[in-house]
């Protein structure tokens, strides 16, 4: 049984990433589209779509690389998990990395990255770091 499916969800494609796959598939739900959104806005994927299988869809998030082949997302972790979770105002985010890392934030108006909370003035659940 499957407690925390965002992390699933960050442990595939961290692995994946590891092992240079060209794509990684899991089951699809709102706050992963979510997350897939940003992390593509962001520019850490290349794209994501959602793949019609029976029984259930599955989101297929195409991942990135550099030229000479190096990963561009080098690190995910878990931020908010479901035994604590974290919450931020848009006042106290601060930059990942000087800014070339991302919070992924779960908002009342959808799942945002850091810099768009900042911009729009939203707190929220910080669901993951990226960089």
């Amino acid at each position: 049984m499957m407690t925390d499916p965002i992390a699933d969800m960050l442990t595939r494609i961290r692995n994946a990433v590891r092992v240079e796959r060209p794509y990684v598939d899991m089951s699809v739900s709102k706050v992963k589209r979510g997350v897939a959104e940003v992390l593509k806005r962001e520019g850490f994927i290349w794209d994501f779509s959602e793949v019609d299988d029976s029984p259930r869809n599955h989101l297929r998030i195409e991942l990135k690389y550099g030229p000479s082949g190096e990963q561009v997302i080098r690190h995910v972790k878990r931020v908010s998990k479901p035994g604590q979770r974290v919450y931020s105002k848009a006042k106290d985010l601060r930059p990942v990395l000087n800014g070339l890392g991302i919070q992924i934030l779960s908002t009342s108006r959808g799942v945002v990255s850091d810099r768009e909370a900042r911009q729009q003035n939203l707190g929220g659940e910080v669901l993951c770091e990226v960089w």
